[in-house]
């Protein structure tokens, strides 16, 4: 099982996801959400070192947070669509992905903290 954070938006203080998945393997950036079922509120997958995205193999439409070194966000890629869909961020170090809606409040320049999973 890979470790599981809870991500933090600092600008509201507000929890964006309680069960964040980490992928910083070779194996778990590869497969990323390919073949999953979609994620359900609250989940997402925290994607590191990556700075595009490819929604070949997906199923559901996703919001891809894009972020720097410092965990403060590039560019957010609302609704990405299934199968056709592609995102990507010049100076990206990580990509979050969520639930279709779920970036609604994020706003570049915002800054994403991990926490500790409940």
């Amino acid at each position: 099982m890979p470790p599981t954070v809870r991500l933090v938006n600092q600008r509201t203080g507000e929890t964006v996801a309680g069960r964040v998945s980490i992928a910083d393997s070779f194996w778990s950036r590869f497969r990323g959400l390919m073949f999953r079922r979609p994620l359900e509120p609250g989940e997402g997958l925290w994607i590191e070192p990556c700075s595009s995205i490819h929604m070949l193999g997906m199923r559901f439409a996703i919001d891809a947070v894009f972020l720097d070194r410092d965990g403060r966000v590039l560019k957010v890629a609302r609704g990405v669509r299934p199968w056709l869909g592609l995102a990507a961020a010049r100076g990206a170090r990580a990509v979050i992905e969520l639930p279709a809606g779920s970036a609604a409040a994020i706003q570049p320049g915002d800054r994403l903290e991990t926490a500790p999973a409940p």
